[in-house]
């Protein structure tokens, strides 16, 4: 059985006890979180797909880490005006279990 599910503005195709590296959420080290927008699931022969999500539909996850991604080096350079920048970014993940996805 799997689900695609919507956080941070992504998705992401999930089944039961994969790990996972999403946007920052709001949420303590160790607890559980449910996640409502579920945009599909299927277990084999059966698919449902919402419209945009599926009423009643959750996914259980447990918060195992918050951390930072590796650093982005942007670099912007216009030739022949001596216009360079240099600036760099790590955006804020956090790292999720998932450990149960409940249908409708």
């Amino acid at each position: 059985m799997f689900a695609v599910i919507r956080t941070g503005g992504k998705q992401y195709k999930v089944q039961q006890d994969t790990f996972l590296k999403v946007e920052k959420l709001d949420a303590e080290v160790g607890s559980k979180i449910d996640i409502t927008d579920i945009l599909m699931i299927s277990d084999g022969d059966k698919t449902t797909v919402g419209a945009p999500i599926i009423e009643g539909a959750k996914v259980v996850a447990e918060v195992l880490e918050q951390g930072r991604g590796e650093k982005v080096i942007i670099f912007k350079k216009r030739r022949r005006q001596n216009y360079r920048r240099k600036n760099g970014h790590r955006q804020d993940l956090t790292t999720i279990k998932i450990t149960e996805i409940k249908a409708a």
